[in-house]
């Protein structure tokens, strides 16, 4: 038998799947883009080393770094903005509604009543651009809900807004 997802659990309570009000930090597109470029720092590396030390032998490499260049520039580029006109949240007394992606998107609704932990993460580029992520973990197989891109301050509000509403709130959370 599967366990029932949170957005299935959210429909048999009455709620349902709709766009959240709320945009991300405007700091996230910075941050995605920083992101993305070191990713293709990497890459584009890994293929500037086997071509200096073959002393311009592997003549090919050149094309694929050509290739790296181009793709990676433009993906570093359009993948923030895109991603943040998608990536919204809220949160309400019923439930926390969140959309995200870019190429796959996805929307999810966790009802408060089984929100189990709410936690906020901070790595070192999401602190040099003051942002943060927070993951609340429900009860569902379908995983945590995230939220990418919060500006730090607003993601401790959150967090201190869904801890007190979910003690508030009756339900076993599972």
């Amino acid at each position: 038998m599967n366990e029932p997802t949170t957005a299935t659990l959210a429909e048999a309570s009455g709620l349902r799947l709709r766009t959240p009000q709320h945009l991300v930090s405007r700091r996230a597109i910075g941050f995605w883009t920083i992101k993305a470029a070191i990713g293709w720092l990497v890459l584009l590396v890994a293929q500037v080393v086997p071509l200096v030390v073959s002393q311009g032998y592997l003549s090919w490499l050149y094309a694929t770094i050509a290739a790296t260049v181009v793709v990676g520039v433009a993906h570093s580029i359009v993948m923030p903005q895109w991603r943040y006109r998608v990536h919204r949240w809220q949160a309400t007394g019923e439930a926390v509604y969140t959309q995200a992606g870019w190429i796959n998107q996805e929307y999810r609704v966790a009802p408060i009543s089984r929100i189990q932990t709410v936690d906020t993460a901070r790595g070192p580029l999401e602190q040099l651009f003051k942002l943060a992520k927070v993951t609340i973990t429900t009860a569902s197989s379908a995983g945590p809900v995230s939220i990418v891109g919060l500006d730090s301050q607003e993601a401790a509000r959150l967090v201190d807004e869904l801890t007190t509403t979910t003690q508030a709130t009756r339900g076993d959370a599972t």
